[in-house]
């Protein structure tokens, strides 16, 4: 087990700004295992999304990357973020508005989201997940299930339709409120996300997110009716091949069977 890094940047840090979403971990064993469940090696490189007051941060720099990278919005935190570990590239930036496309392939992404912004930069992020090594998120629990429960199930949406077509979704653990400062309303979880292969991924990737939207903004209506007159006896025959038949509702389909539909339309 690591021991506990001397450097604290959260002793006499500004207090937290609900206009940025921000509650920050203070328990170093479910930062340690945020961290562990990255799986770092020598020769890594890390990007942190959020570091707030580092307590991510301090384990993640003790591992020894590569190369790390933080983006952090709130400037102020971000200059102390830069004086405490000089080795770090940080960056004060939106990670809304950051440029994942220029970021080099191979990076290992990892930040505790702040609750308004994660579905939507959940959502952004899936388009370069081919990018990425892998991810490890903290979550509020609620979008943690919906990224990792199965079709059919009243958590399974739109959101978890689309990130599982880029990427395997696995929930590692619930984490309480008890474990931040200030504490959240809800509980948060812990999500692992591991792109998919070329061959796997959305052939196009903005029909798909055209079919998914369709497709949840009538989940409970059976799928021959929410694709109207573009559902057509070819696409019966395809889905009665995966065990589904015409009056199947959107809600039970996976990621797979949106992708294999996209070749009908």
């Amino acid at each position: 087990m690591l021991a506990m890094p001397a450097k604290d940047p959260q002793r006499k840090a500004p207090a937290p700004k609900k206009s940025l979403g921000q509650n920050f971990l203070i328990d170093a064993n479910v930062a340690r295992k945020i961290v562990a469940a990255l799986n770092l090696r020598p020769g890594d490189r890390v990007l942190e999304i959020g570091p707030g007051r580092g307590a991510l941060t301090r384990w993640i720099v003790e591992a020894g990357p590569e190369r790390f990278v933080a983006l952090e919005k709130d400037e102020v935190l971000a200059g102390r973020l830069a004086e405490t570990w000089p080795e770090i590239e940080v960056r004060a930036v939106d990670a809304l508005k950051f440029d994942w496309a220029g970021l080099p392939p191979g990076f290992k992404l990892v930040g505790n989201l702040p609750y308004n912004v994660a579905s939507r930069l959940i959502w952004d992020l899936a388009l370069a997940f081919d990018r990425f090594e892998r991810a490890v998120f903290m979550v509020q629990h609620e979008v943690g299930l919906r990224l990792t429960v199965a079709p059919g199930n009243r958590d399974y949406g739109a959101l978890g339709a689309w990130t599982r077509g880029f990427a395997q979704a696995r929930y590692l653990f619930r984490v309480p409120p008890t474990v931040f400062r200030p504490r959240p309303r809800v509980d948060s979880a812990v999500v692992s996300l591991r792109p998919l292969g070329p061959a796997e991924r959305p052939v196009d990737p903005q029909a798909y997110a055209r079919l998914i939207r369709l497709c949840f903004q009538h989940r409970r209506k059976q799928i021959r009716g929410v694709l109207g007159s573009g559902f057509s006896p070819e696409m019966a025959h395809w889905l009665a091949s995966r065990g589904f038949d015409p009056e199947v509702r959107a809600e039970r389909l996976g990621p797979d069977e949106f992708k294999g539909l996209l070749f009908f339309l």
